[in-house]
């Protein structure tokens, strides 16, 4: 079950009126308090702001706010509309009027609300309400209470520690926002608050064009309070979809999970065969198909010529005096290297379906090579996935993930890879 979620926004003790911050500030309040007239689980109902900035923020969030108009969607002016249903409206009527037990109304009304194009008695509509609580540690109703409409209540702090302990009241909040332009202060909240919120936002003016706002995470985010709001991950986005799947773990052969898969595990059967790989169309392809190389004796005068060619003369791979204490016992050959000549042992040079590289995934260097080291390849087919096409004069094709796996000449691994190609299809 989930309860309510008393999320909060705080203000940064080094955000003062007139900084960018500032006024994104006042722009996220007002836009969490209007947006589907506050009937949102991640709205903002608690606003936590440094004591000393306490007036200068109820006036400009006052401010902002009698420029919201009310009343009817459909007219261009109207920026607020009516809230689910009079029940609703007498609802959070009721969730006010407990509130300010221990609260007082600084913005707008119970009982009478100026709107456009519309029947204030007939609609659900609803002034936005800025609440004040000046004793946010001995009054449990702003922390207890959520008024699921235009609704906040503003209160405040001294000190980062207070701000943590404040926001942790909530008892398991969907999300939490912080607007500061110091780092310091962004990692103090984020590592004392995060236990009792599901999301955290860093609100500057640097991410101001691009971050989705308080209330709106992004897909594949964890949204959830590990409290009384969500069970530690809430219902939006794509790990929500997950909640609603039976899922089933399954055990096998890595042959076995290939298959039922479609995407090769290592360890599983290779489909070795006289033709290359790289001669065959996308839907020849099947998962499994492998090269299995020539080999290839790495050389001092390799590694010394790639430093030469890449310009990495890291000293590990040219500097037989600086070894001492390492982890090699002479100079090593350039990861890139082996990665390179790996690509020399397993392609197939001639023209055919595969088009051309397209990226590099999930490369490691497990071994070191030192020169007389001989090295082999094992190229398998791992994925494919069909692409369509954007324009009536684009080739057919798809992408191919290979599994690289680079041994030497003890049967060890040295390195493995997933590479991609573009791989052209013959219908």
């Amino acid at each position: 079950m989930e309860a309510d979620s008393l999320n909060c926004l705080v203000l940064g003790e080094d955000v003062e009126p007139g900084q960018p911050e500032w006024d994104l500030f006042i722009k996220e309040l007002r836009r969490e308090m209007t947006v589907k007239a506050g009937q949102k689980c991640t709205a903002v109902r608690r606003i936590f702001v440094p004591e000393n900035k306490m007036e200068d923020t109820w006036k400009a969030l006052t401010k902002a706010l009698g420029q919201t108009t009310i009343g009817n969607p459909e007219n261009e002016k109207v920026r607020m509309g009516a809230l689910a249903g009079l029940s609703q409206r007498e609802e959070v009527r009721t969730q006010v009027r407990r509130l300010l037990a221990s609260s007082q109304m600084i913005y707008g009304s119970l009982d009478s609300v100026a709107v456009i194009d519309a029947d204030p008695a007939k609609g659900a509509f609803l002034s936005p309400m800025l609440l004040l609580n000046a004793t946010p540690f001995s009054s449990e109703e702003p922390h207890e209470i959520e008024a699921f409409g235009p609704v906040s209540t503003l209160m405040p702090y001294k000190g980062a520690d207070e701000a943590i302990e404040l926001s942790k009241k909530g008892k398991g909040s969907l999300c939490s926002s912080i607007v500061t332009a110091d780092p310091n202060i962004a990692r103090s909240y984020v590592l004392g608050a995060a236990t009792h919120h599901g999301r955290i936002l860093i609100i500057n003016e640097e991410c101001a064009k691009e971050n989705t706002g308080h209330g709106s995470p992004l897909p594949l985010l964890v949204h959830g309070g590990p409290g009384r709001a969500g069970g530690g991950e809430e219902m939006g986005g794509i790990r929500g979809v997950k909640h609603y799947m039976q899922r089933v773990a399954v055990q096998g052969s890595p042959s076995m999970i290939t298959s039922l898969t479609h995407t090769y595990q290592p360890q599983a059967r290779q489909l070795v065969e006289e033709k290359h790989p790289f001669r065959k169309y996308f839907e020849e392809l099947q998962i499994g198909d492998t090269v299995i190389t020539h080999k290839r004796t790495i050389t001092e005068a390799d590694i010394s010529n790639f430093a030469n060619l890449s310009w990495d003369h890291f000293y590990a791979h040219t500097d037989h005096t600086s070894l001492d204490g390492t982890l090699f016992e002479k100079p090593v050959a350039h990861g890139y290297l082996i990665l390179s000549a790996a690509a020399g042992l397993f392609v197939d040079a001639g023209k055919g379906p595969v088009m051309l590289n397209y990226g590099l995934e999930e490369c490691r260097f497990l071994k070191p090579v030192y020169a007389g080291t001989t090295i082999g390849v094992k190229l398998t087919c791992k994925e494919k996935i069909a692409q369509e096409k954007k324009l009536d004069t684009d080739l057919p094709r798809g992408i191919v993930k290979w599994y690289v796996d680079v041994y030497d000449n003890t049967g060890e691994s040295v390195a493995i890879a997933t590479i991609l190609t573009m791989v052209q299809k013959k219908s």
